[in-house]
């Protein structure tokens, strides 16, 4: 099936496994509350168990360094695109008023970013992004 937008999730890639795991559910769950539409159908099984719905798209996952996500983040801001972010002080928060005001204390260019999410048209996605490698 051919999606005329692509979703891209920007990982960190010198992070532990337990951090990107934890970065790729939050960014994901920014594209599905800021793109509803994004999201399919709910799920039921044969004997008729009901699922929650998903997002019913793929996701592209890509690791990169922090010039690389800063580098994503300046690319994505001057297409219009507005991502979805994880800094690396949200780590030590404990709900999301204290993830907000982490950010809102950080100038742009300062931001310690160990995450980002976009969903754009395709074209849009490809440039964004350009130069990386799919996450290991």
């Amino acid at each position: 099936m051919f999606f005329d937008t692509k979703i891209a999730l920007i990982i960190r890639d010198d992070l532990a496994v337990w951090q990107k795991m934890n970065v790729a559910a939050f960014l994901t769950s920014g594209i599905a509350a800021s793109y509803p539409d994004s999201i399919g159908e709910s799920y039921e099984d044969a004997s008729g168990n009901k699922y929650q719905r998903l997002i019913g798209q793929p996701i592209l996952v890509y690791g990169a360094d922090r010039a690389a996500l800063a580098r994503v983040l300046d690319r994505a801001l001057s297409r219009g695109v507005q991502p979805a972010l994880y800094t690396e002080e949200m780590f030590s928060t404990t709900h999301d008023a204290a993830n907000r005001d982490a950010v809102r204390s950080v100038e742009r260019e300062s931001l310690n970013l160990v995450g980002l999410a976009i969903r754009a048209e395709r074209k849009v996605v490809d440039k964004v992004v350009d130069k990386l490698k799919f996450h290991q």
